[in-house]
């Protein structure tokens, strides 16, 4: 019995039919079902027939070899910095659980399509699903994006678990001034699975890369079918389902861009204005105060849990309608305020603008002391008050002034 077989594999009351392949432990067998699903099973509880041999031909190959990329001095070098996630996983066969193991070079050899597109250049910042990210991780990846564009990198697509990618993008498109195109991508489900959307995710992220829009961006799928991918800038997305693969969308505005997928052909385009390729010189400003908070009002909630920003840098609250809480909070975050906290309002509306001069309870809460947060996303203005803490000398004006595409001009209705 070897991989490439295909057997029938009999499990207490189950049978499952299919081609047998390459397991990482003894102790597991994996079998790709007709339908196109893995299936792992302890090879001790089965037992094992081989219909017949040698059915597919899978070479296990020496790693080394097989990810070797010949350098073409006609394409451009992106740079593929993984920090795990899906499009970097693949099934747990003990546990049945997806986990972030591939670092980038497996996912050169998982993805084919991307060969012929570029000269790359692979790095490991971190391996770890995204509810692990941490602002220490954002520090040491864009240390490491800048490092990359200092080296000649023409573009760098940075492969990221979908749950925090909006966090990260942000992160990065405060932290850094780039001359070359910064692309953020992921993928909903894991190579393993037929719905997998790790291909086109990937080859459409090296074209933006390779495009004229020198931006933090995230490229994921535009539809549920696999015709295109939207661009969406880092700190106007937001991830707005669980499981389709068009989860990610931009709030307020159409994408920033599209890549149209088509195999070998594909095409990047923009639909509004952005950072030309060149125009700006590299920098970095990677500091940020951690000690920030982002904490969501609803109907009844007790005004006592803002003793949890009691002593914290910042506090970012997500209000009601035009940026709204109880009238009885509003003593309690003038007691913040006086004691150093820097709070900024946002709204929990998906779209629109904070306002707090309508009605009393909103000017009582300006004379607080609160900042209005335009119509920055909550988790964009959680991480632009951490940037802004640890890099100016007036965060309140900083955090109200746009800096990355993250306050638009004015809220209007768009078709």
């Amino acid at each position: 019995m070897n991989p490439g077989d295909r057997v029938r594999v009999q499990r207490a009351d189950q049978t499952y039919e299919g081609v047998l392949l390459p397991s990482s432990t003894s102790q597991n067998l994996v079998v790709k079902l007709e339908g196109g699903y893995n299936v792992g099973i302890d090879r001790a509880d089965a037992d094992v027939d081989v219909l017949e041999s040698d059915v597919y031909d899978i070479e296990e190959g020496d790693t080394e070899e097989s990810s070797a990329v010949e350098f073409d001095p006609d394409l451009p070098t992106i740079s593929l910095i993984s920090t795990g996630g899906t499009i970097a996983s693949t099934v747990d066969y003990r546990t049945g659980a997806v986990t972030a193991q591939f670092d980038a070079e497996d996912v050169l050899r998982a993805v084919p399509d991307l060969a012929g597109r570029a000269n790359y250049r692979g790095r490991v910042v971190a391996n770890i699903l995204s509810e692990n990210m941490t602002p220490d991780v954002w520090r040491d990846l864009a240390e490491a994006v800048r490092e990359e564009i200092e080296a000649g990198a023409d573009g760098v697509v940075v492969m990221h678990g979908t749950d925090t990618m909006q966090f990260t993008a942000s992160a990065l498109s405060f932290m850094l001034d780039t001359p070359v195109p910064i692309v953020f991508t992921g993928s909903q489900r894991s190579a393993d699975r037929p719905s997998s959307d790790n291909v086109m995710n990937a080859v459409c992220a090296v074209e933006a890369a390779k495009a004229d829009a020198a931006e933090v961006m995230v490229c994921m799928h535009a539809t549920e079918s696999d015709d295109a991918c939207a661009l969406h800038r880092g700190t106007r997305v937001r991830k707005n389902h669980t499981s389709r693969r068009d989860a990610f969308e931009t709030v307020g505005a159409k994408p920033l861009g599209e890549v149209a997928y088509g195999g070998e052909e594909t095409e990047v385009s923009f639909r509004r204005d952005y950072a030309e390729r060149g125009e700006t010189d590299l920098d970095i400003a990677p500091e940020l105060e951690s000690d920030v908070e982002l904490l969501k009002f609803t109907p009844g909630t007790d005004e006592s849990v803002l003793d949890l920003a009691e002593g914290k840098a910042g506090l970012v609250l997500e209000g009601t309608g035009l940026g709204h809480v109880h009238s009885e909070w509003t003593d309690r975050i003038a007691e913040l305020v006086d004691s150093g906290t820097t709070v900024v309002m946002t709204s929990q509306c998906i779209e629109g603008r904070v306002c707090d001069r309508v009605y009393d309870t909103g000017r009582d809460l300006l004379d607080a002391g609160v900042v209005e947060g335009e119509d920055m996303l909550p988790g964009t203005a959680k991480v632009k008050l951490m940037w802004s803490l640890a890099n100016s000398d007036d965060p309140e004006a900083t955090v109200r002034t746009p800096i990355a595409g993250e306050i638009t001009e004015r809220s209007v209705p768009w078709e």
